[in-house]
């Protein structure tokens, strides 16, 4: 089996997706997002031998949490690049090279997550609500 094959054989397998061609963008057309999508990278290298340690998840796919409240405030990284595509024609490149060769735009991603934050506080505030609620009602 050529390489090729190889990787289209795993997109299918991990994804389940049946139509699986060497330019099918990994994300929008196969679905594969978030959690799922950096699942696949990690087992990907792992398969075929592929530094990913220059991988930058944000250019490539969201996250997959629904509950961003604070995204409304302060954007999540993925929200603040331009997105790349991946494609299972790109994943045997990087297998021939031995590491994931994207050049990534100059950027810059706040090294504090306010989105996250603000989400943990609306959470916090839920919580000691629904205890005082519960207590004092």
């Amino acid at each position: 089996m050529d390489k090729i094959t190889e990787i289209l054989e795993f997109v299918k397998e991990f994804t389940g997706a049946d139509n699986v061609t060497e330019e099918s963008d990994i994300e929008t057309e196969i679905g594969c997002y978030g959690d799922d999508f950096d699942e696949l990278i990690e087992k990907y290298s792992k398969k075929f031998n592929v530094d990913v340690s220059s991988y930058l998840w944000y250019f490539h796919t969201g996250e997959e949490a629904s509950f961003n409240i604070g995204s409304i405030f302060s954007k999540p990284p993925n929200e603040l690049v331009k997105r790349i595509p991946v494609t299972p024609k790109m994943l045997l490149e990087f297998s021939e090279k031995g590491k994931w060769d994207i050049k990534y735009p100059m950027h810059k991603i706040p090294k504090i997550r306010y989105d996250m934050i603000i989400n943990q506080i609306i959470f916090i505030g839920i919580i000691i609500w629904g205890i005082y609620y519960w207590f004092f009602k």
